[in-house]
């Protein structure tokens, strides 16, 4: 599965395509999921592009090596293209509620 995708899904709430399925009378985790918790993850993903954004002036002046820096920037990567993808969820979600008859 994309990374970004399985990690968007965690953030959601959705179960991961490669767990296996709950047990019956088990609550779902979208059910455990609040919106709290779904800033605090947003929270988590600014603090990691900006942790890139360092690593990658650090390395610039040599003061951290390449494998920190395609780390830190790999990271920060994955955590846009989920931030990317949510945004997308959301706004699909928007225009179809938008296009319901009243």
């Amino acid at each position: 599965m994309i990374p970004a995708l399985s990690l968007a899904g965690s953030l959601l709430g959705s179960p991961d395509v490669t767990q296996a399925a709950p047990a019956a009378g088990s609550s779902s985790p979208a059910a455990e999921t609040s919106f709290g918790d779904v800033l605090a993850k947003v929270g988590e993903a600014m603090e990691t592009l900006k942790n890139g954004e360092t690593t990658a002036i650090s390395g610039l002046q040599g003061q951290a090596s390449i494998q920190q820096v395609v780390e830190s920037v790999m990271n920060a990567e994955r955590s846009l293209q989920t931030a990317v993808a949510i945004r997308d969820k959301l706004v699909s979600a928007y225009q179809t509620i938008s296009q319901m008859p009243i």
